[in-house]
């Protein structure tokens, strides 16, 4: 069995063990969306495990295999919109992770524990942080001021913590990823060639060889990075403004033109998002990683293409989940909420979470108990080379008994 855990990351699964118990369940959210989970468990299984993702299918995630044999329920679940962040509002969000807790909470489970995997690993740092707060200090809306009523939201505190490769958050990742050599937001071709990456003017290699880039270009590149996302930010809320503004007149004049006008999505595009120079200079931040991006082996291609990240999304998901100045989804900014027994798995050949990415992450998580493991794998839990362990089977090593240690059946 193979589980796609990325576009081109393809990682053979373990056999769901024999007599596994497998139910599938609709849940209902506090503002009324429907989500739905997949439990899976040996009988006796008194500690559930509980992955998800913000944007990603996680049914049938690599590890759900390897932490069923080791004797604990596996509970994978959807956000409201799996497979599509056209509108994800990371608030919103944690409303779907309650939802799953609550399930399990009443299922009589002794112990849940969050699992979260690259995107996985904010969404849950994110939900631990409001978890832990008093109702009257959660959040009352998303960036783009979308009411979000976590406060009278059930949000049960779980009681672990397992991070696998996760990266910043989805903001603070694009900004490091956008290219910045985008001369016109509306052509996808448009290039600045004093900020162009793969120009070798400005130290690219041709691939595989790794590039190589003046510390001048490096810091102009990743100024102008932050530009370009402030920019857009400043598109989308102008967008948000134009629809709140249309809200506002259809209360007063009732009439359907401003309504239709309150309800257009005014979808932004973000062309060109597959830019860090560390996918092709592999001297920068080194580690185990391979040449390429999470996309592909080529981002001086991938980069023009169709697959990456925000490609299309509201102004309010832009500002809820894109962008590193406006969403609240930040690895670093909510680790400190995580205050429950913890641990972080770095793989050694990561493109997303680098090597002082880890030590920073580590360093913020808000428990007294939490360990850092290394092991060697990619980002999506593939081997570093053929023929190797996969990253994931190694991290299911370590995650089964850090759980055991601290979870005892």
């Amino acid at each position: 069995m193979t589980a796609r855990l990325g576009a081109g990351r393809y990682v053979d699964n373990a056999e769901i063990p024999s007599g596994t118990i497998t139910s599938a369940h609709e849940l209902t959210t506090l503002d009324g969306a429907k989500v739905s989970g997949v439990l899976r468990a040996l009988p006796g299984a008194d500690t559930v495990v509980s992955i998800m993702h913000p944007r990603m299918d996680t049914t049938h995630h690599v590890l759900v295999p390897e932490l069923v044999a080791r004797g604990f329920a596996v509970w994978t679940q959807g956000t409201r919109s799996p497979n599509n962040d056209l509108n994800l509002i990371h608030e919103q969000a944690l409303l779907d992770v309650a939802a799953g807790q609550v399930f399990l909470r009443e299922k009589g489970f002794s112990a849940r524990v969050t699992l979260g995997h690259s995107g996985g690993g904010t969404l849950f740092a994110f939900y631990h942080q409001q978890a832990g707060l008093p109702p009257e200090r959660r959040l009352t809306a998303a960036p783009s001021g979308r009411p979000v009523d976590l406060a009278s939201a059930d949000l049960p505190a779980p009681d672990g913590a397992v991070f696998l490769a996760p990266h910043p958050g989805q903001g603070a990742l694009l900004q490091r990823l956008i290219d910045p050599s985008v001369a016109d937001e509306s052509d996808p071709l448009s290039v600045l060639p004093e900020l162009d990456p793969f120009s070798a003017a400005n130290g690219f290699a041709p691939p595989p060889t790794s590039s190589a880039y003046s510390a001048d270009f490096i810091e102009r590149y990743r100024t102008a990075q932050a530009a370009r996302i402030a920019r857009i930010d400043a598109e989308a809320r102008a967008r948000v403004a134009v629809a709140a503004e249309a809200r506002a007149r259809f209360k007063t004049t009732q009439d359907p033109a401003d309504r239709r006008a309150s309800l257009a999505p005014r979808i932004l595009t973000i062309y060109r998002t597959d830019a860090d120079l560390r996918f092709v200079d592999l001297s920068l931040d080194p580690n185990e990683r391979p040449y390429g991006s999470l996309f592909g082996r080529r981002p001086d291609l991938t980069d023009y293409g169709l697959v990456g990240f925000a490609r299309l999304v509201t102004p309010e998901a832009w500002l809820s989940t894109w962008s590193a100045n406006t969403s609240n989804a930040s690895f670093l900014r909510c680790a400190p909420g995580v205050r429950t027994p913890s641990l972080f798995v770095e793989l050694t050949g990561d493109a997303a979470c680098f090597p002082d990415d880890a030590k920073a992450m580590v360093a913020a998580l808000g428990a007294e108990d939490v360990e850092h493991r290394q092991v060697p794998g990619t980002h999506f839990g593939g081997p570093l080379r053929p023929g190797e362990p996969t990253g994931a089977s190694l991290a299911a090593a370590e995650i089964g008994e850090w759980l055991s240690a601290r979870f005892p059946g």
